[in-house]
């Protein structure tokens, strides 16, 4: 309230000095003609200023914001796979029954280009991989997310997210799961259709990571070729990775 009443008051004070000068310019020089030729002129004008002010430099700079954004929230991302996402993404991928089938197009390298990039998004928009629930200690998956907890929540609150749809629907997926999990004592006797849900949940998580893991590495190969290049040498899908140069 106290923001458009403030913008009021100085809509009315800047058209008050307009009003103001164009009086002295008629007390000074007695000329209303050529007042009225500026004031017609500049009147003329100012649908043109809008379109080059409102539309076409209000769009740059909103451009150029938003690139900023997307910078910041790429660093964000960087941290969550470092802190959380690759350790994921390898206990989840040795998990899966269909991974020997899809690791080959995961190996990336320093050679791919946008269409191998875009080829393996493809293929993953189509990747019904799920991790096998019998595989996974759910104790130590609990135990690993729950110490994580603090890290999630403040990744959630960050606002730079709703630059990012597919980023905060992993985040959102990841805290449910570790939500679901901490709220079960213990995992020996769990009913079938429970065992199902967590499965469910386990699995939508990891379909995601894949996904946002695939849209990172682009992201670094573009813009940041040293962090690229320790990332391939740990990528989670290559049971052969090594931050060792050799």
């Amino acid at each position: 309230m106290l923001d458009r009443k403030w913008t009021i008051y100085l809509a009315l004070a800047l058209v008050a000095l307009s009003a103001a000068l164009y009086l002295l310019h008629l007390t000074i020089f007695q000329d209303p003609y050529h007042i009225g030729i500026y004031f017609l002129g500049d009147l003329a004008f100012l649908p043109i200023e809008v379109l080059l002010v409102t539309l076409i430099l209000h769009q740059l700079l909103e451009l150029r914001d938003r690139k900023m954004k997307l910078e910041k929230l790429n660093m964000v991302i960087g941290i969550f796979f470092s802190t959380l996402g690759t350790p994921l993404l390898t206990s989840f991928s040795d998990r899966d029954p269909r991974m020997p089938e899809l690791k080959k197009d995961l190996l990336i390298s320093s050679s791919w280009s946008d269409g191998d990039f875009a080829r393996v998004s493809r293929t993953l928009s189509n990747y019904s991989g799920s991790v096998s629930f019998n595989d996974i200690d759910l104790s130590r998956l609990k135990d690993f997310l729950a110490s994580r907890e603090d890290f999630l929540v403040r990744l959630l609150e960050n606002p730079l997210l709703l630059e990012h749809e597919l980023f905060t629907d992993l985040l959102q997926s990841v805290f449910h799961l570790s939500d679901e999990l901490k709220h079960r004592k213990t995992f020996s006797t769990l009913p079938e259709n429970d065992r199902h849900h967590i499965s469910g949940d386990t699995s939508r998580a990891y379909r995601l990571l894949i996904s946002q893991w695939l849209e990172y590495m682009h992201h670094l190969k573009d813009h940041y070729p040293y962090l690229f290049s320790l990332a391939v040498r740990t990528n989670p899908f290559d049971e052969k990775a090594s931050a060792v140069i050799s």
